[in-house]
């Protein structure tokens, strides 16, 4: 069977990015359950997880500062808190997209730059979902044995990033001017955020290796219940 994998997006309007996701899913070999909040699941069920893109995460959640008129969505903070760290406590593979690679962060205890514009005031205000920014991934990480690129350019519609890294992770991938792009598990390639969209290059054949990674490892992982990354799952929330 093809491994089933729970994707999590806004309630309201996440169906656009649910559909690019599902499409990518399908070229890589798995097929994907939609998971919103206030609707039931049952992580028994799925072989792996991914957090989609969407509105900013609150300040609240990392001790940053409180931005005013940015979109906030605390009922799917709550549930992407909870599942991210049930699913990284059972050793489910966990791909996070943009949004979901920064709650990944903060589920494991990391903080985020609530407006990336005023950490990294040298940077251009880019958003655009064509691949025109240009990213440097870290040779001894698993993204770039994923990934298979040297100087990748990717697409970038973040407002915003990763600052203080989560207990067990690492950064993989930046940018030129220092912004942290990519972030991964340190122990074993079960966990990895990436700060772009790869569902929307899915006939890029690197990007589509995320979601081949995602598939291949969900479908062959064993269970291990406990035991995977130990402290992740354990935080309040």
């Amino acid at each position: 069977m093809k491994p089933l994998i729970g994707v999590s997006t806004s309630a309201r309007g996440g169906w656009r990015s649910f559909l690019a996701i599902r499409f990518a899913l399908w070229r890589a070999g798995a097929t994907a359950r939609r998971i919103t909040a206030g609707k039931p699941y049952d992580l028994d069920e799925l072989d792996g997880v991914i957090a989609g893109g969407g509105d900013d995460i609150s300040a609240t959640l990392y001790g940053g500062a409180l931005i005013p008129d940015v979109r906030l969505d605390p009922q799917r903070d709550a549930l992407e808190l909870q599942l991210i760290r049930s699913a990284v406590s059972r050793g489910l593979p966990v791909l996070g997209i943009c949004r979901g690679a920064q709650m990944i962060n903060v589920a494991l205890g990391g903080t985020l730059h609530a407006d990336v514009w005023e950490a990294f005031k040298s940077a251009p205000e880019m958003r655009t979902v064509l691949p025109r920014k240009r990213i440097t991934v870290l040779e001894s990480s698993w993204l770039d044995t994923i990934l298979e690129c040297d100087g990748c350019r990717v697409n970038a519609l973040h407002h915003q990033s990763v600052d203080k890294i989560g207990h067990g992770l690492r950064v993989s991938a930046r940018d030129d001017y220092g912004i942290i792009q990519a972030i991964e598990s340190v122990s074993r390639p079960q966990v990895l955020g990436v700060q772009w969209h790869p569902e929307l290059m899915p006939f890029t054949s690197n990007q589509l290796r995320l979601f081949s990674w995602l598939a291949d490892t969900a479908g062959n992982r064993k269970p291990e219940p406990g035991h995977f990354m130990p402290g992740f799952g354990r935080q309040a929330g």
